[in-house]
């Protein structure tokens, strides 16, 4: 917990010194929760061009991937990075976190691909999520495939319905408030987790999918990709050696570049 209030803090102080030289657009837009903080960063070439939404992991922030954010708008895409309601410790966007669950957050990304899904400036839509935020944006993109170009996945969740089951209590119901990793979730977030079969849910989307997991991730074990990479259709998993659950130094420059190459597949088609 420690450790990710300081690789949070440490972002955000880069963002913020970045944004001294960057152009960005502060969106709040209504949502599950109260309104939902967002920025938009544009990249320097004629538009329309595609806008990849940002999806972080549980308690998180948008600020975790500012990094990959202005490695996207370099290689010549829109990017909006949000922070779901109640998402996070740090999340500038309204709720708790007692009251965020999966579907509260998908019903964030449902808002955001609303908000931007006919804004000329933009020429289609890409979903790039990590833990948690892959899990919803698993769900989203299987309820909306049409308006979904690709979908980039980084160690997705998956695991988040298993770990639920195990915080059941005798009688099928949840414990009013839990603990998980080290914060405090409410009892809506293991019932919404486990009110449908994730695998199922995400095979309705047909469109290309990437997903990239570390093999030494003990969080999510890598076999939770390995089953979303059979049941999507059009499904490329990269595996990355002794990365864990969030990439480090080699490890992120590699998945940077991996995910610009596929974006560019899709824009390519």
């Amino acid at each position: 917990m420690k450790r990710l209030l300081l690789i949070v803090l440490m972002l955000s102080l880069f963002s913020v010194a970045a944004g001294a030289e960057a152009s960005y657009e502060e969106f709040r837009i209504p949502a599950s929760l109260g309104n939902l903080y967002g920025v938009l960063q544009m990249p320097e070439k004629e538009e329309p061009v595609p806008l990849v939404i940002m999806c972080h992991g549980f308690g998180s922030s948008y600020i975790w991937s500012q990094d990959y954010s202005d490695f996207f708008v370099k290689g010549g895409y829109a990017v909006f990075g949000l922070d779901f309601c109640g998402g996070g410790i740090i999340s500038k966007s309204d709720g708790t976190m007692l009251d965020m669950s999966v579907l509260t957050e998908a019903k964030d990304l449902n808002a955001v691909i609303d908000f931007f899904r006919d804004d000329p400036r933009f020429s289609g839509i890409i979903l790039r999520g990590e833990s948690q935020g892959g899990f919803v944006a698993s769900y989203v993109a299987a309820e909306r495939p049409e308006d979904i170009l690709g979908l980039v996945l980084e160690y997705p969740a998956y695991v988040l319905q298993d770990d639920a089951k195990r915080r059941q209590l005798p009688d099928g119901s949840f414990p009013e408030v839990s603990k998980l990793l080290g914060m405090q979730i409410g009892r809506v977030y293991s019932e919404d987790v486990t009110s449908f079969d994730i695998y199922e849910h995400m095979a309705a989307y047909e469109g290309p999918v990437l997903i990239l997991h570390g093999d030494a991730d003990r969080l999510v074990p890598l076999w939770y990709s390995e089953q979303a990479e059979k049941v999507y259709q059009h499904a490329e998993l990269i595996v990355l050696p002794g990365q864990g659950h969030g990439f480090m130094l080699s490890g992120r420059v590699t998945a940077m570049e991996k995910e610009l190459a596929f974006m560019d597949s899709l824009t390519a088609r």
